[in-house]
């Protein structure tokens, strides 16, 4: 016999326990080390127009402050953090922006974005920083190797992001903070490079960001995978014009996580509609049977999607 709905009450029950266990395990841990110290940016003039030339003085330009943020923790005392500042700044790095500040601010390019026809643009999810950034970007160069040359991937985290066990992680707040910044983000790089195909690429928390910004996003593709919700009822509800598509994953635990949302006194917890569900209406992708974090695998049939979504051959979507 088939397993009964969950019921709207045992659903909020359950998102009750979810955001318990994630204020309770924070405090009950070891307290979050002191932020490290970085020095403030300098301001950048827009891209413009992308020749060769300007992106190699942009890109020198970051590993400049990559290194001052290095040696600033490397002075504090921090040497993971130093550590993987230095591997930032490695040579061939190419970083449109940078702040180490606050967990850290970044977008890099991979491959050539002078001469893309088509560019991915990454928004990952919780618990990424500049202490555990290696993974984005794992996932940016498996998705460019994918794709092949006339491609650009950017591996975007340019917001604060939530904690992976925690209370920020279950409500839109870190998605609102994030929106404004993706959107000016996406203006500037879609201007700079008005004959490529651009398609944002939105991981777990991630999607509720791009849900956010989806209406200022000029786009091909707006891509959820991975996602606990977006805080929409519907694809329509994002108010694009880019194709919305959505994908989940055979292994993904997040599939278990009730889509519903719940007020409670001052927030509400939880993100709704589920993204791969008849009812919100996105163009559903193959992803094969990926974990949550497993997306981007090399070989996967998930990252098989994905790809062909930004080279624009999956079909259903704009040109």
């Amino acid at each position: 016999m088939a397993p009964r709905p969950w019921s709207s009450r045992a659903r909020r029950a359950l998102l009750a326990a979810l955001v318990t266990t994630s204020v309770a395990l924070p405090v009950s841990g070891a307290a979050r080390p002191a932020a490290v110290p970085a020095p403030a940016p300098a301001v950048l003039a827009p891209l413009g127009t992308v020749t060769a030339s300007e992106l190699d003085a942009r890109y020198a330009a970051g590993r400049l402050e990559i290194r001052a943020a290095r040696d600033m923790a490397t002075r504090h005392g921090d040497s993971r953090r130093a550590a993987a500042l230095g591997d930032m700044a490695g040579p061939g790095r190419q970083f449109l922006t940078f702040d180490g500040r606050d967990g850290g601010r970044s977008a890099e390019v991979l491959g050539d974005l002078s001469r893309a026809r088509r560019i991915a643009v990454l928004v990952p999810g919780a618990g990424v920083d500049l202490d555990h950034y290696g993974r984005l970007r794992r996932g940016a160069q498996t998705l460019l190797d994918e794709l092949g040359g006339g491609s650009a991937v950017v591996a975007w985290l340019g917001y604060r992001t939530p904690t992976t066990l925690g209370p920020s992680s279950l409500t839109a707040a870190r998605a609102d903070e994030a929106a404004p910044g993706l959107r000016a983000f996406v203006a500037e790089l879609t201007t700079a490079t008005p004959d490529a195909r651009v398609t944002v690429l939105c991981h777990s928390y991630g999607s509720v960001v791009c849900a956010r910004a989806a209406s200022g996003l000029d786009v091909a593709d707006i891509v959820l995978y991975g996602s606990p919700g977006t805080g929409a009822g519907s694809a329509a509800g994002l108010h694009t014009r880019a194709t919305v598509r959505a994908g989940l994953g055979g292994h993904d635990w997040i599939a278990g996580v009730p889509h519903t949302t719940l007020a409670l006194p001052f927030v509400t917890v939880g993100f709704g509609t589920d993204p791969v569900s008849p009812e919100f209406g996105a163009e559903v992708f193959d992803a094969g049977d990926a974990g949550h974090s497993d997306y981007l695998g090399p070989g996967s049939a998930s990252l098989r999607s994905i790809a062909g979504i930004v080279a624009g051959t999956a079909g259903g979507g704009r040109g």
